[in-house]
């Protein structure tokens, strides 16, 4: 397109751009011949603070600020109508307008007052600075052609200034406030800079034009309405002091972002954008941009919705832009990837439209064209034939928009009639222990007496007395519908009485119960896993905020794979700052307890066979324990530099996994049997750091972080409970071994139980060279040759000492784990035959977990394929049994006549192969 032909465009577009050139001819052929509209300039502060350096009062201010105005919105508008500049870099340049303005005049009006008052003195002798918040769209630097922007003054302290005229530093600011937006807002026949709007500050239009960075801070804590919530997400500081406004910020997250999942935003928003909708409704928005059906507003709802819900958690959501916030909830999962693709487009294309209709005539309007003239600039402004061509695509926008914000923010389900407590919600939490045959007679049978007395119980509880009359409401409201669905299950009254430990235990969180009162998704699984596990019962009661992947419908049929576990985990973390030692934590503890609920909602609801549980509750214990280990070396390399070898070469570490961790076999409760190795062949030398360590004291300082990081006790629990008994010479041996400690320790003085240990042992994290240097040594020390029989005899001794101190004895019961005939039997077997025979067999020893072993053993033909059979069938049985009784917190005794086949079959091979077997080593 010629550049005749493209100016003809954008004068059709934008009359307000037409009467620029006109007015400033010289500037604008000036600037067309140096293609300052085809590329960016230099920063505008810099270019706006040298145009009014000249001014010497108001009116000459005034004048030079609203004609440098009215040239760089020209220029904006060009470059957005010819499409040199996308979306971002226009509203970011409209923005930049608006912060170099609003400090220019702040700057101004300061000089003025001081030479008057003298300059506003904190009461420590500091000089006092002011500060400006921009909110909305000026907040979040996507500001559009002829918006208003809305300001919140402030100041850093209280005090007086130090001029023969003083005032109080409160009046100081509240006239500079007052007087830089008039200056920016008042029209001349210049025109106008930008409207401003200041009645988002604190107590709005009967509040100070200013207030203190104390007084603010008051006033969001205790006066501060939830409006006023939404409105702070976009809060960012945009001229005067800005460290200053971004400190005011920070103290003021606890009051816009909560810790705690807050689902009670959801409700605030949908009433919200209803009176949105009903005022805009009644002005006629069918065609409004900005409030009608699809319009912007939406889009900024339904990013709002999720900041306000989960931005406590979640850093990466703190974040005034919307484009950005709304990418990271398709790279989060939290939305659709389509979801976000399409609203991003949406939002592109409605806020072209809007600066289309509003650089037409430099007007504050959001309402699409209707006269010709209008619509023939609204189509040129946006690169369209005409204004049919135009409104294609931004109708289907819309409609798309619609679609997703009804999604989001749909009423909550509406429960069909109750069969039995929705028209009597009253009644049901009226009934008392002595008076159950309401509950029984719909539906709890010979259980209703305890559901009675669970609801009794609640009503009557410490918490009950301390719930404001909304909570009671909510809980009323909620009780009827789980009590419908405890109905569903097929033991109506474990159900109920297990979800209300969980009521119980979130009755000071109303958050949840509007969860779980919006929705049946959200019901219908918490009464499926309470039924199914008082373990999972107990976790969800201890950890509240697992609540929120109730929500996720893929929470029974998709558990996590390996590398999803590692990967989500590494972008949790990288949302907290690397030096925040607890937030850090929490991660590790809060991602251990949603994940283990993903795998056990898989696990009972059948799409993950028992060995799959166990692969990724194993997997989820590695990437956890990998991130403790990245965490500890990192926070003491920065204190005290890494360590190195003597050449320079960088020292390793390495975490060994021991037992059911090492063989990937760990249960929903285990513990994490841990060894630390180190390799460095300078112990006594210091690491690089302004305040070194000996490499021996950083790598024992590093197996205590990791342990402190996995094992403390926090108000989300621990990690995991860490076991360290299985390193050299056990609790009297050092908390990390060096590796030439650690070979000679196995090779010299380990004792046989704890090669068979080491069978089971394999590299966590850490060096990999270092760990390939332990498979060596692993390798070479179970490959010894050994004594058959001084090797059968103590293997025999261990077991038999371990079942006396072991072995739980109940008459008529039999002890699965440690009994004869049980899973410990057939588990040392394993390990007894490939230590006899890993000499001749390095295969034996090439896995950790016990079905391969066995199945190597079969393959060397030291079992028979029968044997190995059989040995597998029991060993499965064993551990499904003893797997589904940790989900109900039950021991692990079975009745004397279960596993009668697997019991006889591993006690006969135990029999054949450990106290009597041949000389050969041959299969038998």
């Amino acid at each position: 397109m010629s550049a005749t032909d493209l100016l003809a465009r954008v004068f059709t577009a934008s009359p307000f751009v037409a009467s620029v050139f006109r007015r400033e001819q010289a500037w604008a052929d000036v600037a067309w011949a140096d293609g300052e509209f085809a590329g960016p300039l230099s920063p505008v502060a810099g270019r706006l603070s040298e145009a009014c350096a000249g001014s010497t009062d108001e009116a000459a201010f005034m004048r030079a600020l609203r004609r440098f105005r009215n040239r760089e919105m020209a220029r904006i508008a060009v470059r957005d109508i010819a499409g040199y500049a996308t979306l971002d870099a226009t509203l970011g340049d409209l923005s930049d307008l608006a912060d170099a303005a609003i400090d220019v005049t702040l700057s101004f009006v300061a000089s003025t007052l001081q030479a008057r008052h003298g300059r506003p003195i904190a009461a420590d002798g500091s000089l006092a600075l002011p500060f400006v918040l921009g909110m909305g769209k000026l907040g979040g630097r996507e500001l559009n052609f002829s918006s208003d922007i809305d300001l919140i003054f402030g100041y850093s302290a209280n005090g007086d200034t130090d001029g023969p005229r003083s005032l109080a530093n409160e009046e100081y600011f509240a006239k500079l406030a007052r007087d830089t937006s008039r200056l920016l807002a008042t029209p001349t026949q210049d025109g106008f800079v930008f409207r401003v709007d200041t009645l988002l500050r604190p107590f709005g239009s009967v509040g100070p034009f200013a207030a203190s960075a104390s007084a603010m801070e008051d006033y969001y804590q205790t006066h501060g309405r939830e409006w006023e919530r939404y409105a702070m997400v976009k809060a960012r500081p945009c001229a005067g002091d800005l460290a200053a406004g971004r400190a005011l910020l920070d103290r003021l997250r606890p009051f816009v972002y909560r810790r705690y999942l807050d689902y009670g935003a959801l409700n605030s928003l949908r009433e919200l954008k209803g009176l949105i909708d009903r005022d805009a409704q009644a002005k006629g928005a069918a065609d409004n941009l900005k409030l009608g059906p699809g319009g912007i507003r939406e889009v900024e709802f339904i990013v709002q919705l999720f900041q306000l819900t989960r931005g406590g958690q979640d850093a990466r959501l703190r974040d005034a832009r919307l484009r950005p916030v709304l990418a990271y909830l398709g790279e989060a999962g939290l939305l659709p990837a389509d979801a976000v693709k399409a609203l991003d487009a949406a939002y592109v294309l409605l806020r072209r439209a809007e600066n289309a209709v509003q650089l037409h005539g430099d007007l504050q309007t959001h309402v699409l064209p209707t006269e010709e003239t209008a619509r023939a600039a609204f189509a040129a402004a946006l690169g369209c034939a005409d204004y049919v061509a135009a409104m294609a695509p931004l109708e289907a926008a819309r409609q798309r928009v619609r679609r997703e914000f009804e999604r989001l923010f749909a009423e909550p389900e509406k429960t069909p009639q109750s069969r039995c407590f929705d028209s009597a919600a009253g009644e049901a939490w009226g009934v008392s222990a002595e008076d159950p045959e309401t509950l029984s007679a719909q539906g709890f049978g010979s259980g209703a007496a305890l559901v009675a007395k669970a609801l009794t119980d609640l009503r009557q509880s410490r918490q009950m007395r301390t719930l404001s009359d909304a909570a009671q409401q909510r809980l009323r409201a909620l009780l009827p519908l789980l009590l419908d669905e405890a109905i569903k299950q097929p033991e109506p009254a474990v159900a109920a009485t297990r979800v209300f430990e969980v009521i119980a235990a979130i009755l000071g969180r109303s958050t949840y119960l509007i969860l779980l009162h919006d929705s049946a998704m959200a019901r219908a699984a918490l009464l499926r896993l309470c039924a199914a596990s008082p373990w999972l019962t107990t976790l969800l009661a201890r950890t509240p905020a697992l609540l929120d992947a109730l929500l996720d419908p893929r929470l029974a049929t998709e558990a996590p794979s390996k590398d999803q576990l590692r990967d989500d985990l590494v972008t949790r973390y990288a949302r907290v700052e690397a030096s925040d030692v607890e937030a850090q934590m929490d991660v590790l503890r809060r991602y251990r307890q949603e994940m283990t609920l993903r795998i056990a909602a898989s696990d009972l609801a059948g799409s993950l066979p028992l060995v799959q549980v166990s692969d990724r509750l194993t997997w989820l214990a590695e990437a956890i324990v990998d991130r403790a280990l990245a965490s500890g070396w990192a926070q003491l390399a920065e204190a005290h530099g890494e360590p190195s070898h003597a050449d320079g070469r960088p020292a390793g570490f390495a975490i060994l996994g021991y037992g059911k961790f090492g063989s990937i076999e760990l249960g929903y409760g285990s513990d994490l049997d841990l060894v630390f190795v180190y390799d460095c062949d300078a112990p006594d030398a210091t690491t690089s750091g302004a305040r070194p360590l000996s490499n021996a004291q950083f790598f024992a300082r590093l197996g205590q972080r990791i342990v402190h990081y996995l094992a403390t006790q926090t108000p989300a629990g621990r990690a995991y409970e860490i076991d360290l008994q299985l390193r050299p010479s056990g609790n009297s041996g050092l908390v990390v071994s060096g590796l030439p400690s650690f070979a000679r320790y196995q090779r010299e003085s380990a004792w046989t139980w704890e090669h068979q240990a080491l069978l089971r042992a394999r590299s966590i994290a850490g060096s990999e060279a270092l760990c390939a240097a332990i498979a060596d040594v692993r390798r070479e020390v179970l490959c010894r040759v050994r004594n058959a029989e001084t090797l059968r005899r103590e293997v025999a001794e261990m077991r038999a000492r371990m079942r006396t101190s072991l072995e739980k004895r109940t008459a008529g019961k039999w002890d699965v784990k440690q009994g004869a005939g049980g899973l410990i039997d057939a588990e040392f077997l394993t390990q007894y035959l490939c230590l006899r025979d890993a000499h001749s067999e390095a295969r034996l020893i090439e896995y950790t977990d016990n079905w391969r072993q066995l199945e190597a053993l079969a393959d060397a033909q030291r079992i028979t394929p029968e044997q190995k059979d059989s040995l597998l069938h029991a060993t499965r049985v064993y551990r499904g049994w003893l797997h589904r009784r940790a989900l109900q917190q039950a021991d692990g005794l079975a009745d004397q006549a279960d596993f009668a086949a697997e019991r006889a079959a591993v006690a006969a091979l135990w029999q054949q192969l450990v106290v009597a077997p041949s000389s050969s080593g041959e299969v038998q």
